[in-house]
């Protein structure tokens, strides 16, 4: 799981909606200058990080190219799986080795 966000999810979606709604209305000259000015109001540290969010809103809506959210979300957890299963894997591989190498011991009671 990723770090989590310094800002809570409302103004996440109030801040896309801000923006996508002010290109809409071609109240900004470019997407930049709208994406600029609405951080600097909102009180986003970086208008790199507003920019992100956009992204990331056009990808979820399929207006944009990539894994949504909830993909992204779905391969983490996938990784994880993989990883578990792997190391129980190599364990299993562990144990049957060292039971293989004493096929002729008789047993302890």
């Amino acid at each position: 799981m990723g770090m989590p966000s310094k800002y809570p999810r409302g103004l996440w979606e109030r801040a896309v909606r801000v923006v996508t709604e002010s290109l809409e209305r071609n109240e900004y000259p470019s997407e930049f200058e709208a994406i600029r000015t609405i951080a600097g109001k909102l009180g986003i540290g970086s208008p790199e990080t507003l920019r992100k969010w956009v992204r990331r809103a056009e990808i979820d809506a399929g207006g944009r190219p990539g894994n949504t959210t909830q993909e992204l979300a779905e391969i983490r957890e996938l990784k994880k799986e993989v990883a578990e299963l792997r190391r129980v894997n190599e364990i299993l591989k562990s144990a049957s080795a060292v039971f293989a190498a004493e096929p002729d011991r008789p047993p302890k009671y």
